[in-house]
């Protein structure tokens, strides 16, 4: 597959169909705002089609669902000194840009009492239990801050992709976790989270393919996922490095998102 096969390399949305993929997702935030506290009672019909957010309205309600409050993150299991807890109430806004450009942020913080962090993971509803299929967001940390990162994956069954990953305050990086089990696919960049990228993860059958900006950066074919799995933009305390500090914060923007089913329509 091409990288450029949805036009999906520079920093405007795509939109329409490309080649095998079939566009089910486009948004770009310029919409309705959504205030800090809309993303709430997120606790209904979990990790199915059906999910969704009680303190959402309208087309956001419809399209946009979070791991709801309490969810423990990935530290948890890890040993972690500082780890964090999902609370998307707090986390997760949309609203305009000083320049007019209507974004998504998620934006983390540890309370300065020492608690856990608050974490966002916010899952599109179109493709929710889906196989195979282009996946696309531009994204840029505005906000760096040690301690803070992304995992935005597909995973179950013992089976998982991920990409973009990292610690905010380094590069962008995929992983792919075969599903038979066995040495993951690490594939590590250069690209910085406090800059402008466009990342994309084209999944097809039996190929796993990573893009930033359009050059492929990761690509796996050993024990790729074949059942319907889930888009996650999981956004975590850190699994490296310092835990975030007392009080601190972080933002990460996402000024638009894209997504497309494979083979059909």
């Amino acid at each position: 597959m091409s990288a450029d096969a949805c036009r999906a390399s520079g920093t405007e949305l795509p939109r329409g169909d490309c080649g095998p993929f079939w566009q089910v997702l486009a948004e770009d935030f310029d919409g309705d705002r959504v205030p800090l506290g809309a993303f709430s009672d997120c606790d209904h019909r979990v990790d199915t089609s059906g999910a969704y957010c009680g303190g959402l309205r309208g087309a956001y309600r419809d399209n946009w669902w979070a791991y709801p409050t309490g969810w423990r993150d990935t530290a948890n299991d890890r040993g972690r000194d500082v780890v964090g807890v999902y609370h998307p109430e707090d986390t997760v806004s949309v609203g305009p840009a000083a320049n007019g450009d209507g974004r998504m942020y998620i934006r983390m913080w540890r309370p300065a009492d020492g608690g856990p962090v608050h974490a966002a993971a916010v899952v599109p509803r179109a493709v929710m239990q889906m196989r195979y299929g282009k996946y696309s967001a531009r994204i840029k940390v505005t906000k760096p801050a040690p301690g803070y990162k992304s995992a935005w994956l597909h995973y179950g069954g013992g089976c998982e992709m991920n990409h973009p990953e990292g610690e905010w305050t380094g590069d962008l990086t995929a992983f792919h976790h075969p599903c038979g089990g066995g040495e993951q696919g690490y594939f590590p960049g250069s690209d910085d989270w406090t800059r402008w990228h466009t990342v994309s993860t084209e999944w097809t059958p039996g190929h796993v393919r990573f893009f930033v900006d359009g050059r492929q950066v990761g690509h796996d074919t050993r024990d790729v996922p074949a059942l319907p799995l889930s888009w996650v933009l999981q956004n975590e305390s850190a699994l490296q490095g310092p835990g975030a500090a007392p009080g601190s914060s972080a933002q990460l923007d996402i000024t638009w998102v894209a997504a497309y089913a494979y083979g059909w329509k």
